[in-house]
């Protein structure tokens, strides 16, 4: 499910750290997560979460946690719908990935790479496995930040999520929502000494 990819880009941004021996810590403030729906075929909306938090450990293993009670649709009856119909009113969300860290160790500040990044999101009961193509800039000696490259889509039926979407459709009395959602994140990382 590509849908998670997102997550993944996070992985990618810690994996630029210049050293092997510190811990990375997502940076909430400077991160940014965002998924788009269009419902009746012409009218596109973006949401956001607020709430991720996460590390990268000198081994590259990553651990994200996207809270799922932050999303922001701009219209909170909305907000309250998704949470109870489609995230079945669970909490929160988890990547997991290993990022490869000695890939990534002499990228000096100002300098940018591309990498794929493979996750794991538990999401809603469900483990779904995923390939992000990421781009990671080191800003400083302690700080990184990985972006999406490309756009990516996450699959309602994959992630299991189409009951949920029905029910919202049926709710706002829509013809259609799209099931093919896309996703873009920026995700930033600090040094923990």
């Amino acid at each position: 499910m590509k849908t998670t990819a997102f997550a993944a880009a996070l992985l990618a941004l810690t994996a630029a750290a210049p050293a092997l021996s510190e811990t990375w810590t997502l940076n909430t403030e400077g991160s940014h997560l965002a998924f788009a729906s269009v419902k009746n075929d012409y009218i596109g909306e973006v949401h956001t979460f607020s709430g991720l938090s996460g590390t990268v450990s000198d081994a590259g293993v990553t651990d994200i946690e996207i809270d799922l009670t932050t999303l922001e649709t701009a219209i909170d009856i909305r907000n309250e719908r998704m949470a109870e119909h489609v995230f079945n009113a669970l909490p929160s969300a988890r990547l997991s990935a290993e990022i490869d860290m000695a890939a990534t160790q002499d990228l000096a500040v100002g300098d940018m790479m591309e990498m794929e990044v493979d996750a794991v999101l538990s999401f809603i009961g469900t483990e779904l496995d995923l390939t992000a193509d990421m781009v990671v800039v080191r800003l400083s000696e302690d700080r990184v930040m990985a972006m999406t490259n490309d756009m990516v889509f996450l699959e309602t039926d994959i992630a299991g999520i189409d009951a949920g979407i029905d029910v919202l459709q049926e709710l706002a009395s829509l013809d259609h929502i799209s099931r093919a959602v896309p996703v873009t994140m920026r995700l930033m990382f600090d040094i923990e000494n």
